[in-house]
């Protein structure tokens, strides 16, 4: 992977750049009169001949082992359908945790590298090159980059990376998705809303939402951002006209984040069907995987996480309301897919079906282990999310609310965030564990990719820019609107379609998330957990005292369950230097922990800017 300049470098280039800019010369004659002078309008700027509408979609906060489409147990039937017509990668990666993840998903390169190691929240961000929550002109979008070839484009749902100060209507507008290439934008802003009363935005302006769910909402203007530009004229004869312009929509939805609120009938669909727990589902999803072969064919499925109680030892009230939890959330996950369906069915009626590359991130990062141990039902999204038990008396008297409109801040409880993240360990957060990094991938192209099945090669979240690229055939600019760009730190998958057995080439990629690190090189890892201040630490299974480096050799290992630390220093030792190399060349340095942030003053509300 290339290595990004340093900050005085990257200054001086841009200066210089800057400076040896030249106007192209008009290629037409000018004289005294126009009969004297012959015009020459710019060239229209066209993508190239043939080139693929292209959807990105990422869910949120979803888990490898909840989807269908990938062996979990929530229906998902329209990701199936994008599945079996293309190809899954079952190992593909995020960041842990959702603005980094964006960020670098739409720049291409590593959140540090782009001022987003934390969070756009200004409590969670830092005044250095990795942590200001700035995303840099030097590192433009996706959006950027295909409208410059000739794309519309358009986004819907969560954005995330738009600094907290700049987020309300007087602007500035730079950081906000219309500043960084997106024609249109309809969805919010920050990193969590009320699904029935968002704090919603469409293109520079906050609107009112009209009181429907929020998927739906995105959905419908989804798919009148498309139609609106197929019956739009164009100006001139020689201009390209805009319904023959090929599009790509980022449909980003806030499910399945918390608050989980759906209508009741959907999660209604799911009455009973968790009622045999956890502990039962991580072993049917296991299997479902195995039989499916979306996880590796020597992996095997961890114990229960520490403390996480079995659930043939929980209460019936207990079991009762951690069920309901499950089946509200199940109900949202499977809500989500239909409205996926929705878009994937009207791109068939206008006939743009067979020529739309799809990508489906089927997660920004593991299952959430921010419901707590008993779950929450109606927390405000201004009260402080972790740290103490929700009581279940309390839960339990309000179980008719979970996923109701009026419900404020639903999440479901630890055990079902591990067990959403079958057969990984850990959880969100946890950049350290590949439950927390680990997503299904989906890539589908009916009308350019022919292959089908299972792709195992490693993939990070950076891959994914350079890869639709290179399907689109559109070569990354050197300068966007006169910045010079930082390199593409990306490694394009597209060389993995043709061959399931080609080896991995994305072959380091570092890790860290407040505390919590690690760093991959050749199928080995190095990791090192992190205590959360907002968290007990009992609550998620980790030991008291200072983490110690653990090291996995997760070609044999898969699932972490084997501790080589001790059996093979040299090899955590060259892990653990590689990982400061890397830290050094992508601007992570200083490492910000939770403690870090806790000293600053407590964040109000952790959910609501930073996951």
């Amino acid at each position: 992977m290339r290595r990004p300049m340093t900050a005085l470098a990257a200054i001086l280039m841009l200066a210089g750049q800057a400076q040896a800019q030249t106007q192209q010369p008009f290629p037409g004659k000018i004289g005294r009169t126009l009969a004297e002078s012959t015009e020459a309008w710019p060239a229209p700027v066209r993508a190239p001949a043939g080139a693929p509408n292209i959807v990105w979609i990422l869910l949120d906060d979803v888990g490898y082992g909840a989807a269908s489409a990938f062996g979990g147990g929530i229906r998902t039937p329209r990701l199936e359908e994008l599945a079996q017509q293309g190809l899954r990668y079952t190992n593909f990666h995020t960041t842990a945790i959702c603005a980094p993840t964006r960020a670098a998903l739409l720049t291409g390169r590593n959140s540090s590298s782009v001022h987003v190691a934390g969070f756009s929240h200004h409590r969670l961000a830092a005044g250095f090159p990795g942590w200001d929550g700035y995303l840099p002109a030097s590192a433009g979008t996706i959006a950027e980059i295909l409208h410059g070839n000739g794309y519309s484009t358009f986004a819907v749902g969560k954005y995330g990376v738009t600094p907290d100060e700049d987020a309300t209507d007087a602007g500035p507008f730079d950081r906000w998705p219309t500043g960084k290439g997106f024609d249109h934008f309809f969805g919010f802003l920050g990193s969590q809303t009320d699904q029935y009363k968002p704090d919603l935005v469409e293109d520079q302006a906050h609107v009112t939402p009209d009181g429907r769910h929020l998927s739906e909402q995105i959905t419908d203007k989804a798919i009148a951002f498309i139609d609106r530009q197929r019956h739009a004229a164009p100006v001139r004869a020689d201009a390209a006209a805009p319904p023959s312009k090929p599009f790509f929509l980022y449909y980003a939805p806030g499910a399945t984040h918390a608050p989980h609120q759906v209508p009741a009938e959907w999660s209604d669909r799911y009455r009973g069907a968790f009622d045999a727990g956890w502990d039962v589902y991580r072993r049917q999803v296991f299997a479902q995987q195995q039989k499916l072969g979306t996880i590796p064919r020597n992996a095997v499925l961890p114990d229960r996480d520490a403390g996480v109680t079995a659930w043939a030892k929980l209460s019936p009230d207990e079991r009762k309301l951690y069920a309901r939890f499950m089946e509200v959330y199940a109900g949202y996950m499977t809500y989500t897919d239909a409205q996926i369906g929705r878009l994937v069915d009207h791109l068939k009626r206008i006939g743009q079906f067979d020529n739309t590359l799809f990508v489906v991130m089927v997660g920004d990062n593991g299952a959430s282990k921010e419901g707590t141990l008993n779950g929450d039902v109606d927390r405000a999204m201004t009260a402080p999310p972790l740290g103490a038990k929700e009581n279940i008396a309390y839960n339990l008297a309000h179980i008719d609310q979970i996923g109701k409109p009026e419900g404020i801040e639903a999440n479901y409880p630890l055990g079902w965030a591990q067990a959403a993240n079958t057969p990984f360990r850990c959880w969100k957060q946890d950049a350290n564990c590949e439950g927390g990094t680990r997503n299904p991938l989906i890539v589908t192209y009916p009308k350019g990719i022919a292959a089908r099945g299972i792709r195992s090669q490693y993939g990070h979240v950076i891959d994914i820019l350079p890869t639709t690229l290179e399907l689109a055939k559109i070569t990354a600019p050197t300068t966007i609107r006169g910045v010079a760009q930082q390199p593409i730190e990306g490694v394009s998958l597209a060389y993995s379609i043709t061959d399931a057995a080609a080896p991995s080439r994305h072959r380091t990629q570092y890790y860290y998330i407040f505390g919590a690190r690690a760093i991959y090189r050749d199928g080995w890892k190095a990791s090192l957990a992190a205590h959360n201040p907002l968290i007990n630490d009992a609550d998620v299974g980790l030991p008291r005292g200072a983490p110690s480096w653990r090291l996995f050799n997760l070609d044999a290992d898969p699932t972490e369950r084997v501790d080589l630390a001790a059996k093979n220093p040299a090899k955590l030792a060259e892990l653990q230097a590689l990982f400061d190399t890397e830290a050094q060349a992508h601007n992570l340095y200083p490492l910000v922990t939770w403690d870090d942030v806790r000293a600053r003053g407590r964040p109000a509300a952790p959910e609501s800017g930073a996951h």
